[in-house]
C-alpha cells in the first residue's frame, strides 16, 4: 500500500484503531505497558505530541 502523509503544522488528528477480529489484545496490564513503550519509542524518533490515548475495554460500546 502507498500512503500519503500530511505534514500540516499545528494539526490535530484523531485515530480509532480496531484489532483484527476485535481481539481483546489490551485487556492485560502487560500489553498496555508494551503499547506505552511503543508510543514512547516512536516519539523519540519523530516530532509527535500525544495528548490522550484511550484503550476501550471489551464489551463497551462507543455508539448506540
Amino acid at each position: 500500500m502507498h500512503y500519503r502523509r500530511a505534514k500540516t503544522p499545528e494539526t490535530t488528528y484523531f485515530f480509532t484503531v480496531v484489532t483484527y477480529n476485535c481481539q481483546h489484545l489490551f485487556k492485560h496490564p502487560e500489553t498496555i505497558r508494551l503499547l506505552r513503550q511503543f508510543f514512547h519509542a516512536v516519539k523519540q524518533q519523530i516530532a509527535l505530541a500525544i495528548y490522550r490515548i484511550s484503550v476501550r475495554q471489551p464489551n463497551t460500546q462507543m455508539f448506540n
